[in-house]
């Protein structure tokens, strides 16, 4: 059986917390497996997981059956399972991996319920402005003589004609945009290009940059406290951010570090995370309690990403009630001139 499915964050920390639990509690892996397939209500995660019952039950390893459906689960599960079977330990790393991404959904949780007053702020904003133009400036337009029109207000009741008249053109090139724009991130070269400028834009690239800390310092905390190479740690916590402009950098960092360069160093040369980090780093390589301090950097960089999400929104909704704020007075501008001479021809 081949069933195509990705499980979700919220969903691979469900399953590591069951799997380690019933671990724990002394059950068979296989044993586990079968139990936790039987209570998946989702049709595709139920074939899967059978499926991966099945394998295991015939003699297989739990990571050598994740390695043969590849992107079924994310890299850094699959590497920490393996280790985890290697060890004897894989209670343990299925707990570790049940909290990394039970934090990593909460912090997406976040940013999703941060986004939602600033989407609402600009759906708002359209369809007031949509209202304005294409219900409200029309009555005003009838009571206008074409020569007393100023230039604001032409250009307004121009722009009313071309939404009444030719809505679909503003569809479509809406439509355009949209596309366009992901088929760019679709090209390797463009999506790299955006990829930098998202982390160079003023105050928003810092701030992006140290929710990518966060998400690195855990990442980088669980694999290598799991005794993965510290090159596979690195590649997989990378991989964890998503940027190309990222992984572009930390190909050097890796071959820097294959060349005997110390990681702080190799990172720091980056310039991508903020300097306390890669001090960070720097004390606990010098210690040799790396393990331990990137999980203290971790606990202290999900806190510092939360505060990052909630300042990123923030800047956000003063933005969108400017660009409303803006957008009705040119329209009161243009407004105001028709209606008093609306009235003078009346009066007179």
């Amino acid at each position: 059986m081949d069933v195509k499915y990705k499980f979700k964050t919220k969903e691979v920390s469900f399953i590591s917390r069951q799997l380690a639990s019933m671990t724990a509690a002394g059950l068979s892996l296989v044993r586990a497996l079968h139990i936790l397939q039987e209570q998946q209500e989702n049709k595709k995660a139920k074939a899967v997981l059978l499926d991966i019952y099945e394998e295991v039950q015939k003699g297989k390893s739990f990571s050598d059956v994740l390695i043969a459906k590849p992107g079924v689960f994310p890299d850094m599960f699959v590497s920490m399972v393996s280790a985890g079977e290697a060890s004897g330990t894989l209670d343990q790393m299925l707990n570790r991996l049940s909290d990394h991404y039970a934090n990593a959904n909460k912090t997406a949780n976040k940013a999703k319920s941060a986004m939602v007053y600033p989407m609402v702020l600009g759906v708002l904003l359209l369809v007031v402005l949509i209202f304005m133009f294409v219900a409200i400036l029309p009555t005003f337009t009838e009571m206008m003589d074409p020569d007393d029109i100023s230039p604001i207000s032409a250009a307004l009741i121009a722009f009313s004609d071309s939404l009444i008249n030719y809505w679909y053109v503003y569809i479509i090139v809406i439509a355009v945009i949209v596309f366009g724009f992901m088929f760019a991130r679709r090209v390797p070269a463009s999506r790299l290009k955006m990829d930098e400028m998202l982390l160079k834009i003023p105050k928003v690239g810092k701030l992006i940059s140290t929710m990518y800390t966060g998400r690195f310092a855990r990442s980088m905390a669980n694999l290598y406290g799991a005794g993965l190479q510290m090159v596979e740690c690195i590649e997989k916590s990378v991989a964890t951010i998503g940027n190309t402009y990222v992984d572009k950098c930390f190909k050097d960092v890796v071959n820097d570090i294959k060349l005997g360069e110390s990681m702080s160093k190799a990172i720091e040369k980056t310039g991508i995370f903020e300097g306390m980090f890669t001090s960070i780093i720097y004390v606990g390589e010098e210690s040799g309690t790396l393990d331990t301090i990137l999980g203290k950097a971790a606990e202290y960089y999900d806190e510092e990403a939360d505060a990052a999400i909630t300042k990123l929104v923030g800047m956000m909704e003063p933005l969108m009630i400017i660009i409303m704020g803006i957008a009705i007075g040119f329209f009161l501008a243009g407004v105001f001139p028709m209606l008093y001479g609306g009235m003078l021809s009346v009066g007179g």
